[in-house]
């Protein structure tokens, strides 16, 4: 690594490992990014050539889920956790555009979403973001910035996307999850996306998402390409939403979507449920 590309990342921020957030910005063309994210990147795209195409399906997904929980399901306050780099069409953006005043906050442990988050959001008082880590989420729950913003007696819209493949199954994602849930106010919503293993049913995508769970964890040290049984586990005792559990174009598509993707089509799927 080139000492310039040291000098030229903010105080506190480490280039020498590769980090969730700035490889998914690089996925997405962002330029908050170091030659150890594009590295593993690369990797990446090795095995799954169309990932970038998935990461726009991640993010149309997410547009589609706020625009929805915001516009349709009433929802005036937002946790969006692991929620990566600012880019287009931010949770904020979107859900003040369809009601103004909806309040958001974001929660990531990685320092470089701060730096550049924070920037972001200099002028918003109803939007805030808190390092935080999802594997402790009493520390988020209690937070001051996170008590300041979220009234828990009202219906909160808990935004998991592409953040539970990161945790092992040792760390109890479903337990995590549940956790969260039991904070919230009836009425309040559960969106994720997550990577899927089909298994059997599709031995290519199946060969695939092994490759890549390999790969992302000999270099950030995290992926878990969870079966359907599995990731359907995160909504227990919550009322799964139609079309249930899909690969994330196949969630309520609408016309100005741009995302094509390939095979990985299949090895990234999202669903949204309500709290009765």
């Amino acid at each position: 690594m080139a000492d310039s590309e040291q000098e030229h990342a903010p105080q506190g921020i480490d280039t020498t490992k590769p980090s969730v957030s700035r490889v998914y910005d690089f996925m997405l063309g962002g330029k908050d990014n170091y030659e150890v994210d594009r590295r593993m990147a690369r990797l990446a795209l090795e095995v799954a050539p169309d990932a970038p195409e998935a990461a726009r399906a991640n993010r149309e997904f997410l547009a589609r889920v706020v625009r929805f929980l915001a516009a349709q399901a009433g929802l005036r306050q937002f946790l969006d956790l692991g929620s990566g780099l600012p880019t287009q069409g931010n949770v904020h953006e979107i859900a003040q555009s369809a009601a103004p005043g909806t309040r958001v906050v974001y929660v990531d442990h990685d320092p470089i979403v701060l730096v550049h988050g924070r920037a972001l959001l200099a002028v918003d008082d109803s939007t805030t973001v808190v390092e935080a880590d999802l594997r402790d989420p009493d520390a988020i729950l209690n937070h001051p910035e996170v008590t300041r913003l979220i009234d828990f007696n009202e219906p909160v819209g808990l935004l998991l996307f592409g953040i539970l493949h990161h945790l092992a199954d040792d760390e109890d994602p479903a337990g995590t999850t549940a956790h969260l849930m039991n904070r919230l106010a009836p009425g309040s919503h559960l969106a994720v996306s997550h990577f899927h293993n089909p298994g059997a049913a599709l031995p290519e995508v199946s060969r695939q998402a092994y490759s890549a769970e390999k790969i992302f964890n000999e270099t950030l040290g995290t992926g878990r390409w969870r079966t359907r049984e599995e990731i359907l586990a995160y909504f227990d005792g919550l009322e799964l939403l139609e079309p249930g559990l899909v690969p994330l174009p196949e969630w309520r598509p609408e016309a100005g979507d741009r995302a094509e993707p390939g095979i990985t089509y299949h090895t990234f799927v999202g669903a949204v449920a309500r709290k009765p």
